[in-house]
């Protein structure tokens, strides 16, 4: 769904020649077909054959031996140079929204989405509309660029509704969970490849991370995890962090990895890296790898009662 003709003409305006792509792990096979077309057009093409993970996890090296990088599937967080952005959007049937509206208790509601369904936002909220709901669409942030959109590591597009209930748009429970933490408000998971609707309970997660919380006090020493990631790296939180233990080290890493964190042996993490990694792969990881507000309630310095979802901001 790239438009290539499109692509060659923001290429030719740039007056690049050599051109490195990236595409997260789902659309890598894309990639070798998108460079025999690019080298059809004449271009010297660099495939970026890392993992990626989103527009946080650009690959510079592979950018500094081209004259641009083309990063598919995400929109920008930061204000990294040479750098262009290929969205890919998913399509998927709306009217799953209308299951929605008999459970809403008033006649507003927040409504966002991912970036693959970005393009479906306007038909939704149209759809909410003509149902008699008015639906609120939060503007762009620094690090989403979209009226609506959220991120795995920013639901601000959710806070900033302002709404008791919000519609999420979109695949899988992960953001509708953090948008439930991040708001405290009502949401209401609408899949629009499935059909399928939920309302993610975020007690079971709380209760995950509270017992980690509990194991984590056993340790004698913390790791500090820094990314050396351009969209991922909080090396500030990190020296605040390091500051409230003197058993705390920072932990410099590319790519968190099981095997890295069983090799450094450390018996508690700490990640201020994508702050997914901490929630969607403790099961994989050899010991606690808590969040910047959970180390911060290890500490003493915040109450649980008052957990935050981590976000980058």
């Amino acid at each position: 769904m790239i438009s290539v003709p499109d692509l060659h003409r923001r290429l030719t305006a740039l007056n690049c020649r050599t051109v490195a792509i990236q595409a997260p792990e789902g659309l890598k096979r894309l990639l070798p077909r998108l460079a025999d077309d690019l080298h059809r057009l004449g271009y010297e093409v660099i495939i970026s054959g890392d993992p990626c993970y989103g527009a946080c996890d650009l690959d510079l090296d592979a950018r500094d031996q081209a004259d641009i990088l083309v990063h598919i599937g995400h929109t920008p967080v930061d204000g990294t140079e040479r750098v262009i952005y290929e969205t890919w959007p998913v399509d998927g049937d709306i009217s799953v929204i209308k299951e929605v509206i008999p459970r809403l208790t008033g006649k507003e509601a927040g409504l966002v989405t991912t970036v693959q369904h970005i393009h479906l936002l306007s038909q939704a909220a149209s759809l909410l509309l003509d149902e008699g709901i008015k639906p609120i669409i939060a503007g762009p942030s620094p690090r989403t660029p979209c009226r609506g959109q959220v991120l795995g590591c920013s639901f601000e597009a959710a806070r900033r509704t302002g709404a008791q209930e919000i519609i999420f748009l979109g695949t899988g429970l992960f953001h509708p969970i953090g948008i439930k933490l991040a708001t405290g408000a009502r949401v209401f998971a609408c899949d629009p490849v499935t059909g399928n609707i939920e309302e993610p309970d975020s007690d079971r997660l709380l209760r995950v991370r509270f017992g980690l919380i509990q194991k984590a006090r056993e340790a004698d020493s913390y790791g500090i995890i820094v990314s050396s990631k351009t969209g991922q790296c909080r090396s500030q939180l990190a020296d605040r962090l390091c500051s409230l233990s003197d058993k705390a080290y920072k932990v410099v890493l590319g790519e968190v990895t099981p095997d890295q964190l069983l090799n450094l042996g450390f018996p508690c993490y700490v990640n201020t890296a994508c702050p997914r990694l901490a929630y969607d792969d403790q099961v994989r990881f050899p010991a606690p790898v808590l969040t910047p507000g959970e180390f911060e309630i290890l500490c003493g310095v915040r109450d649980f009662d008052h957990y935050e979802v981590d976000e980058i901001i």
